[in-house]
């Protein structure tokens, strides 16, 4: 058994830690209750705030992030969500039925809700883009930023055999099956505006 020491620098100060490292046979009953007694309290490291091994990271504080956006397709059409709950595109940039509220729900999974017509964005089991009433998992989108720096939004919900269904505006501003969509087709791919 020999003494090893561990030395962190924080800024001007330093902290040292001094620890066992066995070098005994393995499996002896002095070294089970050490390695147990570590994994229980978490080691000297853990009270300085150094992970150890994998854990599990807290993301809540991205729940809940309300963005108001316009959603501009490559297709240069404004996402819009009309007050009879109607999916399409609109070349008007002062449409107040495209402004959009892009609330995250978990980690890359938000919701979009149209502020004008009060209807959420959704994917039918189809792959059918629509306007919900009650927010529900038809309307749980992922959200992916794009090499190109455009945002994706597939079903967070749903698949076509095992393919990921996007929302996608046609070149007419019209929606997309998501069936007949691909995250490289530019139809899908959209740019967030800051209202």
């Amino acid at each position: 058994m020999s003494l090893c020491q561990w030395t962190f620098h924080c800024g001007s100060s330093h902290l040292r830690i001094s620890g066992l490292e066995l070098n005994s046979a393995p499996g002896t009953a002095k070294d089970r209750r050490t390695i147990s007694k570590t994994r229980e309290t978490g080691g000297p490291l853990e009270s300085i705030g150094v992970p150890l091994g994998r854990h599990v990271r807290s993301y809540n504080h991205l729940q809940g992030d309300v963005r108001r956006r316009k959603l501009f397709s490559f297709q240069k059409f404004f996402l819009r969500i009309d007050t009879n709950g109607r999916v399409n595109g609109t070349k008007s940039k002062d449409d107040p039925l495209s402004i959009l509220e892009i609330t995250s729900v978990d980690v890359g999974v938000v919701a979009i809700k149209g502020l004008g017509s009060n209807y959420y964005l959704a994917i039918s089991r189809k792959g059918e883009l629509y306007g919900a009433r009650e927010f529900g998992i038809d309307c749980t989108l992922k959200e992916r930023i794009e090499e190109n720096g455009y945002n994706t939004y597939a079903s967070a919900e749903w698949r076509n055999k095992k393919r990921q269904m996007f929302v996608g505006l046609s070149v007419h501003g019209r929606p997309l099956r998501g069936k007949k969509t691909r995250r490289r087709n530019m139809a899908t791919h959209f740019l967030p505006i800051m209202v």
